[in-house]
């Protein structure tokens, strides 16, 4: 069975050679710290190409993420939202969602920065669940 996406779809050619994946060429951290080495089981890959990584991260209450990275910058779909402490890899606290406003708290579309090694300890009562659009430089 065909629709108009397969129609669509296939009127792009597709390229005979892809390039890997661009790094970071001043990202210190090792690839090993990257979100789908050290910490796969909370984030799942919906999309992959040379120019954008799209993750799901969902992380259930009173679960907390291994140390981490996220290479690329993003733009962030809050599906559901949690309360949540990030921190750094010496254990430092970057951020404790229970001490931002309640209008930063809804789902809805944020930005972020590329984020160095860090955890994030879901302390609200519900899934913290979150679509990752990392865009490769």
């Amino acid at each position: 069975m065909t629709g108009v996406a397969d129609g669509f779809l296939r009127s792009y050619p597709k390229r005979s050679t892809m390039s890997s994946p661009k790094l970071k060429a001043n990202w210190p951290w090792p690839a090993e710290l990257d979100a789908m080495t050290a910490a796969a089981q909370y984030h799942t890959v919906l999309l992959e190409n040379e120019r954008v990584r799209v993750l799901e991260t969902h992380i259930p209450a009173g679960h907390s993420t291994p140390l981490h990275t996220h290479r690329w910058a993003s733009a962030l779909h809050l599906l559901s939202f949690s309360e949540f402490i990030r921190r750094d890899q010496n254990g430092q606290v970057l951020l404790d969602t229970r001490q931002l406003p309640p209008s930063s708290k809804r789902p809805g579309m944020q930005w972020s920065e590329a984020m160095p090694p860090h955890t994030v300890e879901n302390v609200g009562q519900a899934e913290l669940r979150v679509i990752n659009f990392e865009l490769k430089d």
